[in-house]
C-alpha cells in the first residue's frame, strides 16, 4: 500500500466512492445528492491536505483530507475527513491512513485533532478509540440515520 498526498488527477478515481458513501448517508453529514462538483469542492478545497491510499495493484482506495478546524488563535487544532472504498473496507487501509494523517498533522504543529459530528452507528467510532480519541459529548437525535433513525453526533478528540 501506498500512501501520498493527492493530485488533481486522483478525483475521478476518489469520487466514485465518495459518492457510494455519501449518497448512502450512513456516516456523513453532507446532502445524499451532492454534486460532482460540489464534493470535490469541499473534499479537494485547497486550504486542505489531501491523501489517498492506492492497494498494490495502483487503485485509489481510500482518501483523507486534513485542515484546521478553527481559524485564528484557535488553528492549531486539526480537522480530518476519511473515506475508504467500501469494496475494500475491513483490509487496514483506514487505520493505516488514520495513523499518516495524525502523523502528518504532528508535523505540521497541530496541538490535537477534533471531529465534529461523528455519527455514533459510525462502524469508525470504534477505530477513533483505538487510536486514542475520546468522546467529548455526543449531541443526541441529530442525525437522521437511513435504518437506525434519528441517532447522536459524537464531537471526538485527541491531543496530538
Amino acid at each position: 500500500m501506498l500512501i501520498r498526498e493527492a493530485v488533481a488527477d486522483d478525483w475521478p478515481r476518489i469520487w466514485p466512492f465518495w459518492h457510494r458513501i455519501v449518497a448512502a448517508a450512513e456516516t456523513y453529514s453532507w446532502a445524499p445528492d451532492t454534486s460532482e462538483e460540489a464534493a470535490r469542492a469541499l473534499w479537494m478545497a485547497p486550504a486542505k491536505r489531501v491523501y489517498v491510499v492506492e492497494s498494490d495493484d495502483g487503485a485509489v482506495v481510500a482518501s483523507a483530507y486534513l485542515t484546521p478546524n478553527y481559524g485564528g488563535p484557535a488553528a492549531g487544532i486539526a480537522n480530518a475527513g476519511f473515506m475508504v472504498d467500501p469494496d475494500h473496507g475491513g483490509l487496514g487501509y483506514g487505520r493505516a491512513l488514520a495513523e499518516h494523517l495524525l502523523t502528518a498533522a504532528r508535523a505540521a504543529g497541530y496541538r490535537g485533532m477534533v471531529f465534529n459530528a461523528v455519527v455514533e452507528t459510525n462502524p469508525a467510532v470504534k477505530l477513533w478509540t483505538s487510536l486514542g480519541f475520546t468522546i467529548l459529548g455526543t449531541v443526541p437525535d441529530a442525525y437522521d440515520h437511513p435504518r437506525h433513525g434519528p441517532v447522536g453526533l459524537h464531537i471526538m478528540h485527541k491531543a496530538l
